[in-house]
Order: C-alpha cells, then structure tokens, then sequence
C-alpha cells in the first residue's frame, strides 16, 4: 500500500509541477524589439505589450495579434489624373509609414496598404486637378508635401504615421508628349530669332556709337584748331597794332617762306624753279626777323 501512495502522490506532484511550468510559460512574453503585441481577455482589448519582458494572466490572457513597428512601404502604384488645363497625366506615387499605436491599427482597418493606396489615390486626383501641368512638373516637392500632410490626417485614426511620401514619375499621353515638344521647339526657335535680332540692334547701336565718337573728336579738334587760329590771329593783330606795317609784311613773308617748304617736299621732286619773287620773299622775310632782332 505504500508504494502505491506514493507513487499516486509523485504523479500529483508531477501534474503540479507541469501545471506551474504551463503557467509561467503562458504568463511571460518577450516582445522583440521591432514588434508590440496585443493582449486580448475573452475576446476584449486587455493590453500592448512593449518590447521586452511581459507578464500576462495565463488562460485568461493571451496574444491575439503582433504587429511589426518597422517602417513600410506600400506598392508603387500608378492613378491617373487630369489636370486644371485638361490634360491627362499618369502619376506613380509611393508611401512609406509604421505602425505606432497597433490597437488602433487591427481594430480598425482591415486592408492597411489597400486603405493608404486609395487615401493617396484620392489625393492626388484631387490635388492635381487645381494645378496646371506646367505646375505639377515644377512645383513637385510641393505636391509631395501636400500629400504627405493630407494623408497623415486620415490615417491617424488608424494608430499610423505617414513617414514619407514620393512622386516617383509624371507619365503623359503620346499626343501631349508631342504637342508639347512641338511647342518647346517652336519656343526654342523664337528665343533663338529674338537672341539675333537682339544682338543685331546691339551692333547697330555700337556701331552708332562708335560714329557719334568719331564725329564728337573731329568736332573738338576742329575747335581746338580754330581757337589755335584765333589766338594766332589775336597775336597777328596786336602785332600789327604795335610794329605797323613791318609785322603784317613780315608774317606774309613767313607764310611764303612756308609754302615753298611744301612744294620742296613734294614727291618725285628733284629740281625746284623759284621764281624772282620767290628770292624777294626770301630776302624780306630775313630782313624783317634780322631788323626784329
């Protein structure tokens, strides 16, 4: 009989045993640090774990969901849109965000990437449809933030932080691609006649310019010469009031004297025939300056 008891005693301490390590197993969680998981009572939200060590009820409480905080991103995914100046244009977006308040997340939305996708979608078509296209292509971080801003507001019901938002491309239509190539030609052709008509009136300008100068100089050496003239005059003329006669024949004389130099300057010129004249003007020109000195 006593080995029967206790052999019936060790299979209760046994069954204790397994009981407590059962416990202690489905009491204690580690949470990695990349996931949260969320701790359901009969059906109902209990708690989130964080990552670490956690201590849960056994057979009360256990782990419904785990779900990762790591960053994602959704499928790059192609909308069409038309712009403000009606013109389609095919635009391939993609979205990055995490997850930071999981109860909210799998209570709340089944589908999380189908329900961006279509929040972005939605954006877009309609963010697009106030702009031009010439704005879409040049004012495309501004669209981006625009997204990126409306998207976070929606989805905060759902526990989620958008991180980042990209237009990866801006596709067009053939015959808008064409239109619009033809139109860039045409508008590089007109830049490239208004350059030479412009350089053309430059030239012309300078050209004027240069001839104003030219004109300007002659017209100051003109008067320097003509006021060279009348100061030479001047002189002539108080001379003349001062010595008479003799400086008048004296200032003649030199001025034959001069021009005699000229014609003995003369090219090809070997033999010069000075006339009787000629000697007079000679012999009065030394007179004169002799009296003078």
């Amino acid at each position: 009989m006593i080995p029967s008891e206790l052999s019936g005693g060790n299979a209760i301490f046994l069954a204790l045993a397994a009981f407590i390590a059962l416990a202690v197993f489905l009491g204690v969680r580690i949470v990695p640090q990349s996931e949260k998981h969320v701790v359901e009572r009969f059906g109902r939200l209990r708690a989130v774990l964080g990552p670490g060590i956690n201590f849960i009820v056994p057979f009360l409480d256990r782990v419904a969901h785990k779900v990762s905080v790591l960053e994602r991103q959704l499928p790059t995914t192609r909308q069409d849109a038309i712009t403000a100046d009606n013109v389609l244009v095919q635009v391939d977006t993609s979205v990055f965000y995490r997850v930071i308040e999981p109860e909210k997340t799998v209570y709340r939305i089944r589908d999380i990437d189908g329900a961006i996708a279509t929040t972005v979608a939605g954006i877009v078509r309609s963010q697009i449809g106030q702009m031009e296209l010439d704005t879409v292509q040049s004012n495309r971080s501004g669209l981006i933030t625009h997204i990126r801003d409306n998207v976070a507001n929606v989805v905060d019901d759902w526990g989620i932080e958008v991180t980042r938002a990209e237009i990866l491309d801006v596709n067009l239509d053939e015959a808008t691609r064409a239109a619009m190539l033809q139109q860039l030609n045409a508008e590089r052709a007109r830049r490239a006649q208004v350059t030479e008509a412009e350089g053309r009136k430059r030239a012309v300008e300078l050209s004027a310019d240069a001839e104003l100068y030219a004109a300007e100089q002659q017209a100051k050496a003109r008067r320097v010469t003509a006021e060279a003239e009348a100061f030479a005059t001047s002189v002539i003329a108080e001379a003349i009031a001062k010595n008479g006669l003799e400086a008048a024949q004296f200032q003649i004389a030199l001025k034959q004297v001069e021009a005699l130099s000229d014609v003995g300057k003369g090219e090809g010129k070997q033999t010069v025939i000075l006339p009787a004249a000629a000697l007079d003007a000679f012999s009065n020109a030394f007179g004169l300056l002799k009296g003078k000195l």
